[in-house]
């Protein structure tokens, strides 16, 4: 996977956390808030369940399209944030 960074922007990401859940969020940097997550410095989530890796992540133009994408996977069962994943991008959440 390329680095989302790459293109500049808000991201909305999903990681997998240590007890096999999800966690979604945004970030203009992905990398850098994954260490923050790792750090304890992250969400509460997160820090109760750290996270493993980084499953990916999806580019935005601004952070108000960033944050309605986050809300919307976050109100989707684990099988379809993981469906959202693998599709190729065409749409939002």
């Amino acid at each position: 996977m390329a680095t989302p960074e790459a293109a500049g922007g808000w991201f909305l990401y999903l990681l997998e956390c240590s007890d096999g859940s999800y966690y979604a969020g945004i970030s203009t940097d992905v990398q850098a808030r994954f260490r923050a997550h790792l750090a304890g410095k992250g969400a509460r989530y997160t820090r109760a369940r750290p996270p493993l890796r980084v499953l990916g992540a999806r580019a935005y133009p601004d952070r108000a399209a960033a944050s309605r994408a986050e809300w919307c996977i976050k109100q989707q069962p684990r099988a379809r944030k993981l469906a959202w994943l693998l599709h190729d991008g065409a749409a939002s959440p």
